[in-house]
């Protein structure tokens, strides 16, 4: 065989419609689309930039018919992890002060650097899960194969996608049988010893059954190569994508200079 077809990878939840827009693209197309608008909206300054820049992360959005409520759910779960940041960057950069709030001063600044973060964040996310993230799994290792990524990246991306959940399940068993065992968590030093000894028993059980899975990959012939099931093929349908894409990004830098 010479070459191993990843197949039985978890689809991704909501993922692309087959015959949306989007999803008729090539993959290669999508991914270097992705990075070119992501540098883009990285460069700008301007709210009203900013804002049609997540103008055209919905429009992806709505051409690649996911789920709306869904895919914005997710957009806010990742705002979760910078919020307090963006709270706290009106009242730690110096500037011309805008309003008080429990005696600490915040400059117009420090809003208007938070507001930006939180747009450009928000744009790139959106854009990135509506294009790549949409992605089957098995497509995107392909696809990033066939952009000369490195071999080794994309087994090891690969494999922690189709491996992921078999080791939760393998957590959730062994904290079940803890708790069949009469463990409940707290703080103290017995419990810190015992959750040591279930990321232990995991360590050790995953190193187990990589060994077993590298054995059975050898035996079917597995030599280190991706070969592409079926190859990616430009179309007339990517190269309008691609002029029409040059061409937002282009507009946006165009909105920024005059707005800026």
């Amino acid at each position: 065989m010479g070459h191993l077809r990843f197949t039985g990878l978890p689809e991704p939840d909501g993922a692309t419609a087959a015959g949306s827009v989007i999803g008729r693209l090539d993959p290669r197309l999508r991914i270097v689309a992705t990075l070119c608008f992501a540098v883009t909206v990285v460069g700008l300054s301007s709210l009203v930039a900013l804002c049609l820049a997540c103008a055209v992360s919905l429009a992806f959005l709505f051409l690649s018919r996911q789920p709306p409520w869904r895919t914005l759910r997710r957009v806010a779960m990742m705002d979760g992890f910078i919020l307090f940041m963006l709270v706290l960057l009106p009242f730690t950069v110096p500037g011309e002060p805008a309003f008080e709030l429990w005696g600490l001063t915040a400059s117009r600044e420090g809003v208007f650097r938070a507001v930006e973060i939180a747009l450009t964040a928000n744009a790139v996310i959106l854009a990135l899960m509506t294009l790549v993230g949409s992605m089957a799994p098995a497509t995107l290792g392909h696809a990033l194969h066939a952009l000369r990524c490195p071999t080794t990246l994309i087994h090891l991306l690969m494999f922690t996608i189709r491996y992921i959940h078999v080791l939760q399940g393998e957590y959730l068993r062994l904290r079940e049988a803890m708790k069949v065992r009469g463990f409940r968590p707290a703080s103290n030093w017995h419990s810190y010893r015992s959750l040591g000894y279930l990321v232990g028993m995991m360590l050790v059980r995953a190193i187990d059954r990589a060994e077993r899975i590298l054995e059975a990959m050898k035996c079917r012939g597995f030599s280190g190569r991706l070969l592409l099931p079926h190859p990616f093929h430009l179309t007339a349908a990517d190269a309008a994508f691609a002029v029409g894409l040059l061409a937002v990004c282009g507009g946006l830098l165009g909105f920024d200079s005059v707005w800026h």
